[in-house]
């Protein structure tokens, strides 16, 4: 494999909480100079054929994935589900479980908001496409469009920050049975923006040996929310445990800052990542 790959490893579109088709941000991907791209949406699949589609048109190789949502200790922690069988009983239960926690929470946060704010489960609605897996980023588009606030960013930072009047958990595995459902179903699991502690609280370093000792493959080292003291740590960590280190943009399209390439992955990841997945990458 080629040295000088673009390959980033961690991209949303509208199935879940980007704002691009999973074609589009198959599309961008190629019109940012890269190789290959991961589509990883939360807790679905549902984008993997148009995106498939895409990559044998723009010539941009495909990686398959997920964003798998879990939780440690009460401590949200995401993992990047590369290559893993689609139909997996085990993996789609969970996904499922999940999604129907998501759109239950998402009902109850549009309910506590609508007390202060005009805003109806219809505005969510219209800010996303059918069968997408609603979450608090919809929530957010709905208050931009309504102009309670600026743009995303700025509506999680304040009306739908942790701890707000109008902030729901909702459920989500535990971390260690979650990295069991991704290896079932031939996955290969990457710990997503694992320092990421401007976002709230990370696990520590005694966590992520746990999470590697139940089949834990990767860190994502190199990702935007990590900074660099967290950086130097995980790579410490991925070192010490024997984890390959990935870096990606966590592109949402318009929903985020984030760009495509802003960090990427060295081919020899890759490579061992599709050694272990039970999926191929899609390659024109």
């Amino acid at each position: 494999m080629p040295s000088d790959l673009l390959i980033d490893l961690h991209t949303h579109s509208n199935a879940s909480d980007g704002t691009e088709s999973p074609g589009g941000v198959v599309e961008s991907a190629a019109a940012a100079g890269l190789d290959v791209v991961a589509l990883t949406d939360h807790d679905t699949t549902s984008g993997w054929a148009e995106a498939a589609e895409a990559s044998l048109r723009t010539g941009v190789a495909l990686v398959r994935g997920t964003e798998v949502s879990a939780r440690s200790e009460g401590i949200s922690v995401h993992l990047l589900s590369y290559l893993h069988d689609p139909e997996h009983p085990v993996l789609v239960a969970q996904n499922d479980e999940v999604r129907r926690a998501r759109s239950e929470r998402a009902r109850t946060m549009v309910e506590l908001l609508s007390r202060d704010f005009d805003l109806t489960w219809d505005d969510i609605l219209a800010q996303t496409e059918p069968g997408t897996t609603i979450g608090r980023p919809h929530l957010a588009d709905a208050l931009v469009h309504a102009g309670y606030a600026p743009d995303r960013s700025a509506a999680f930072a304040t009306i739908l920050r942790t701890g707000s009047d109008y902030y729901v958990p909702h459920y989500a595995p535990d971390a260690i049975d979650a990295i069991r459902a991704v290896r079932a179903a031939g996955g290969v699991p990457v710990f997503a923006h694992p320092g990421a502690d401007l976002r709230g609280r990370v696990v520590g370093d005694a966590v992520i040996e746990e999470m590697a000792a139940a089949g834990l493959a990767g860190l994502e080292v190199r990702h935007r929310d990590n900074g660099p003291e967290q950086q130097r740590r995980l790579t410490m960590i991925a070192r010490s445990l024997g984890l390959f280190v990935t870096g990606s943009s966590d592109y949402h399209g318009a929903g985020k800052p984030n760009r495509l390439g802003e960090n990427t992955t060295h081919p020899e990841v890759l490579a061992q990542i599709e050694e272990i997945g039970r999926s191929d990458v899609i390659r024109p």
